[in-house]
């Protein structure tokens, strides 16, 4: 009977792709991720009105970010967004996810996908603040606003960033000094939010 490794095993116990599936892009090859890897969003996350909807609550702080209401903000709000991301992420790749809706662009579509939240679809990529800003295609027949993927978190899960598919906000869960940059930042517009409040922006819906 052939040896069987350590690697291996692991992935049998898990459920984890072994090797891990990879794609080819911009002169570089990327790793898919698995279920796995959003495991701990999985476990600790429940439906609802509070911040841990979207994000576990295992951060320090938490807060919403309102996506821009027109196309002339969308480009700082996201600048802004990954500046401050990246400052508190060292040198180290990140996770990005792009939730299947059916109409926009999940860069690698014919990608194994990560389940999450209700039962969504992603594809889940490791790479970085440069593919999160250039990989997606954004236009009119987008249900997602913007060029940045649905989800975001480095590979030490120091911070997340989630919108929900519904939402016109995005969540965040990260150290005390991330979330008093989000809203200090002028081109940000950010509510600071404590668990078990609800964490629905002023005048907005959550569905």
């Amino acid at each position: 009977m052939a040896a069987v490794s350590t690697r291996t095993l692991v992935a049998m116990v898990t459920g984890e792709a072994w090797p891990p599936a990879r794609r080819v892009r911009d002169d570089g090859t990327w790793r898919i991720g698995t279920d796995a890897e959003v495991g701990w969003i999985t476990a600790g996350t429940t439906p609802g009105l509070t911040i841990t909807a979207a994000i576990p609550p295992v951060f320090d702080a938490y807060a919403t970010v309102m996506l821009p209401a027109s196309e002339d903000k969308q480009k700082k709000h996201e600048q802004a967004m990954l500046t401050l991301l990246r400052e508190h992420s060292a040198d180290q790749p990140w996770w990005l996810g792009y939730l299947d809706t059916g109409a926009d662009d999940i860069v690698f579509p014919d990608a194994p996908m990560v389940n999450l939240y209700s039962g969504w679809r992603y594809v889940l990529v490791e790479a970085g603040p440069a593919q999160a800003a250039a990989w997606r295609r954004s236009g009119p027949w987008s249900f997602w606003k913007g060029v940045l993927p649905n989800l975001m978190f480095p590979a030490d899960r120091s911070w997340l960033l989630s919108t929900l598919w519904d939402d016109v906000w995005s969540c965040l869960g990260g150290s005390a000094g991330l979330v008093r940059g989000f809203l200090g930042h002028p081109d940000l517009q950010t509510r600071q939010v404590v668990l078990g409040q609800d964490a629905t922006p002023p005048g907005q819906v959550a569905l």
